[in-house]
């Protein structure tokens, strides 16, 4: 199969790209910048240069592609800023599914989010609708994640990918990153998360589990599936074991958390074949990961 990677040298990026090659697809990244391409080309793909907001350029990318399949991992999250990365689900995302309509592409798989569900006591499935919240700035989180999934919908077969946290290399959670200098107490660190130990309940999943999961997502339905490992926890939980990993500090314990951070389930996908090999982030945190 002919596959574009839409954000191919991202954190999902760098390992599905080697992974689509080896099972045998022919495989070109998108990158925005010349070192993005050359580590595309590295891995045995064809590399583009081409910024997802740049609308007629993208067209041209995935016309010559000509792929059967667009993957879309594009995110804007290296300067923490919240309104770019909503800016490249909504805008990146329509100038993605307009291109692969042009080019007669049929099938998208596109990373969403597992924390954008509605509240409620326990962690969400697929049928839980999407937060109806009026509360800024998650009012405007929220409102970019649905319209990233309305977007990929208009094509036939558009697979939902609602991620969990991401950790692992290349991500905020990783030795040396931006949470580990948040927990140091450097109050430069660029940084969209929480460091308070409380009962806020999240799920997490691996970048190379999550990686896996989009390569399986080739092949399934259209629709949103969670991609998040078996363990959702409370933060006063998954935080100190963290901080454990990184050689930080852990926070004191507090409590309350908001309504919808209660985490996600896995259990569509696992019934789809998906095997994390992080299957919690007990073992992942601690375990040492290379992915180049």
């Amino acid at each position: 199969m002919r596959v574009l990677v839409a954000g191919a040298t991202g954190a999902v990026g760098r390992p599905l790209v080697p992974m689509l090659v080896a099972a045998g697809h022919e495989v070109t990244g998108t990158s925005r910048t010349p070192a993005g391409v050359e580590r595309i080309r590295s891995l045995g793909a064809t590399g583009v240069r081409v910024d997802a907001l740049d609308a007629e350029r993208l067209r041209n990318a995935v016309r010559a592609a000509a792929p059967d399949a667009v993957i879309h991992q594009l995110t804007d999250l290296s300067a923490a800023d919240g309104a770019a990365n909503g800016r490249i689900r909504r805008e990146g995302t329509r100038h993605l599914v307009d291109a692969a309509k042009a080019a007669g592409v049929g099938r998208i798989v596109v990373q969403s989010i597992s924390w954008a569900y509605e509240p409620g006591d326990r962690p969400a499935d697929e049928a839980v609708p999407l937060d109806g919240t009026t509360t800024e700035p998650r009012t405007r989180m929220v409102a970019a994640v649905r319209e990233l999934e309305e977007t990929a919908a208009e094509l036939e077969t558009a697979v939902v990918l609602r991620y969990g946290l991401l950790y692992g290399p290349g991500t905020w959670y990783a030795p040396g990153g931006a949470f580990a200098a948040a927990l140091a107490g450097d109050r430069s660190a660029v940084f969209l998360g929480s460091t308070v130990a409380n009962d806020a309940v999240s799920s997490f999943v691996h970048v190379a589990d999550a990686a896996a999961a989009a390569l399986a997502a080739l092949d399934w339905p259209t629709g949103p599936v969670n991609i998040v490992d078996d363990e959702p926890a409370p933060a006063h939980v998954w935080l100190p074991a963290l901080a454990h990993a990184l050689g930080a500090p852990a926070p004191a314990r507090t409590a309350g958390r908001q309504g919808w951070e209660q985490g996600a389930l896995n259990t569509l996908a696992r019934n789809r074949g998906w095997q994390p090999k992080w299957p919690t982030w007990r073992t992942g945190f601690a375990a040492r990961h290379d992915i180049r």
